[in-house]
């Protein structure tokens, strides 16, 4: 065990001021009551009025959150299809270039990926919008679900499968009832992955969306292009909020499967 030292103190402290004081920042002075970002003008709360009544925003917002959670959920399904047929398929007639497909995004640039995309989407004709989006979305997500839970694949004990099917049950509901329990926070993880991915993405949207479909981070970027404004730093304060109350509920659940699945495990091996 390390003793504790000042240089790792100061260590620590320097490196949660780099990634956290900005945020902190920001949170001061979405409460500043003047129109300037930079010019502390007392407190107030007038700007998160205005951004309750600003439609833009709103509106915007409404599609990034439809995008983030249908996107997510159809990349956790197609991932974890991925990485079964990857960890338990074995060696097949085209692994290798399935693999390579599957993991393609993880190293190919946005700009690439958004590009290639637009071409398709006019290639056949589909104009572009919501559902654009999410089949963008959902592209280049899915490997990070499929990375995820093929890491927790490749550790579990198959003797609970080949258990649950002695006792009679059928492949689907093996896996329904033993396999899904136990990698469920592997799975719970990549969809929240999936999810942040979805809500930060710019690059790939602002190739992919049309004019009747605008994400918070195309709204954004456009308006700071012009100046920040106090209601901008409003809604980063709420994303902010949202995100910190998301992890530490997906912390508090995922360990909680864990813990429960540890034990499902243990109690089937005593049997």
């Amino acid at each position: 065990m390390r003793r504790f030292t000042w240089f790792n103190a100061t260590s620590l402290t320097l490196g949660f001021a780099f990634l956290y004081l900005p945020m902190v920042i920001l949170v001061i002075y979405s409460f500043n009551a003047g129109k300037l970002v930079t010019v502390w003008a007392g407190f107030s709360t007038k700007w998160y009025g205005e951004l309750l009544g600003n439609e833009a925003f709103l509106d915007a917002a409404w599609v990034t959150v439809q995008v983030a959670v249908v996107s997510s959920s159809i990349a956790t399904v197609l991932g974890t299809m991925a990485a079964l047929v990857l960890v338990r398929a074995g060696r097949f007639y085209g692994r290798t270039l399935f693999s390579g497909m599957i993991y393609a995004p993880l190293v190919m640039p946005e700009v690439i990926t958004g590009l290639s995309l637009l071409l398709l989407f006019i290639g056949i004709g589909l104009d572009r919008g919501i559902f654009t989006i999410i089949l963008a979305h959902t592209t280049f997500s899915m490997c990070y679900v499929s990375v995820v839970v093929s890491s927790r694949l490749v550790s579990f004990d198959q003797s609970l499968e080949e258990a649950a099917l002695d006792l009679g049950c059928t492949p689907l509901e093996s896996f329904r009832l033993v396999t899904l329990p136990i990698i469920a926070p592997a799975v719970i993880s990549g969809w929240l992955l999936a999810f942040t991915l979805s809500l930060d993405d710019l690059v790939i949207a602002s190739f992919t969306a049309g004019p009747s479909a605008t994400t918070l981070p195309i709204k954004i970027f456009s308006a700071v292009r012009l100046g920040v404004s106090p209601e901008i730093n409003a809604l980063s304060t709420i994303m902010i909020g949202i995100v910190a109350v998301g992890v530490i509920t997906a912390s508090v659940v995922t360990k909680r499967a864990a813990v429960r699945a540890r034990r499902d495990e243990q109690a089937a091996a005593h049997t």
